[in-house]
Formats: structure tokens, C-alpha cells, sequence
């Protein structure tokens, strides 16, 4: 695909801490470039730098994405973020709202993963990921679901540029050392 745009609903939940978190958001995706927005902050990545923007606060952050860092499933891993680190399985076919979801379970390498598993859903017709369940070590699951899944959308060319005229006022940290 050119590009790949998402639309997506996160739940946290953990039972026995009687808590529950849902958040939406979206991300477009071209090559190594994303633009996410998520949780009242906006990430931005250029393929080189990455900008967090987080207007709550009035701050942006400019760092380096580490592609190598074990464990973070950034917006250009996610889609294939399973094909290193995990043993992977069929498992359960579910009918979801009328779609043949097939379940991977994706099991860790690294014995001190702080998860236990990954529950991936696929769509069977689509061959699209349509959740991804997460089942953490101390009993919380996340769940992310696609709610939309749009390929080859016209975008603009500066989706994927920070301006920094558009942020006067905020706080700029700058991470990287070179």
C-alpha cells in the first residue's frame, strides 16, 4: 500500500484493580513515516526525527525512534512487529459482528517480557488486523481495535513534517545528543 490510514479504539482494563481505560485514536502510516494521534498527544515521524506533541502541557519532545528497542510496537512496527521475538500459533476462529476473525497467539521469546501473550485477530476476508489483545503479567489486558481501515488515501505532503511555527509558545526538548 502507498499509505495506510487506521482508526482505532485502546481498553485497559484490569479486574482486580477494578479499573478500565478506553481511548481512541488514528494514525496515517506511508514507509517509515506515521502521524499518530492518541491520547491527547500527537506523534509525528518523518521517517528521521520523531516529534511528541503534547499540548496539554505545552511541550514537544524531538528524539530518534529506536527501530531496535525490544518491546515498543511503534506505529511503522505494527503491522509487522510479529515476525521477530515471538512463537506463534493458530488459534480460536471467532464470528465478530458478522466477521471471521482468526486468532494468532503470539508467546514471547524473552522470558522477562512483561506480558504473557498476544492475541492477534485477523480478518479472514481482508487478511486486515482487526484487534490486538495483549495480556500482561499483572493481570491487565489491552485491547486495541480497528475501527477503520483505509489504504491509499490521498494525504497531504506536509502530514509527515513538523512545523514549528504552528506550535509558538511550547517548550521544545531536543533528546538527541548529536
Amino acid at each position: 500500500y502507498e499509505n495506510i490510514s487506521l482508526d482505532f479504539k485502546n481498553v485497559l482494563e484490569n479486574t482486580s484493580e477494578n479499573m478500565r481505560q478506553e481511548t481512541r485514536g488514528d494514525v496515517v502510516l506511508s514507509g517509515d513515516k506515521y502521524r499518530l494521534n492518541f491520547n491527547g498527544f500527537t506523534r509525528i515521524f518523518d521517517g528521521k526525527k520523531l516529534y511528541t506533541i503534547v499540548p496539554s502541557d505545552n511541550e514537544i519532545t524531538v528524539s530518534t525512534e529506536d527501530e531496535n528497542e525490544e518491546g515498543d510496537i511503534t506505529p511503522s512496527k505494527m503491522l509487522l512487529f510479529y515476525e521477530t521475538g515471538f512463537v506463534y500459533k493458530m488459534d480460536i476462529v471467532q464470528n465478530i459482528k458478522g466477521r471471521k476473525i482468526q486468532y494468532l497467539k503470539l508467546t514471547p521469546i524473552d522470558s522477562n517480557a512483561s506480558f504473557k501473550y498476544i492475541l492477534l485477530g485477523i480478518d479472514a476476508e481482508t487478511k486486515h488486523i482487526y484487534n490486538l489483545i495483549q495480556i500482561g503479567n499483572n493481570g491487565t489486558k489491552t485491547t486495541l481495535t480497528v475501527n477503520s481501515f483505509k489504504t491509499n488515501e490521498p494525504i497531504s505532503k506536509t502530514l509527515f513534517t513538523f512545523d514549528k511555527s504552528k506550535y509558538e509558545g511550547y517548550n521544545i526538548y531536543n533528546t538527541d545528543l548529536d
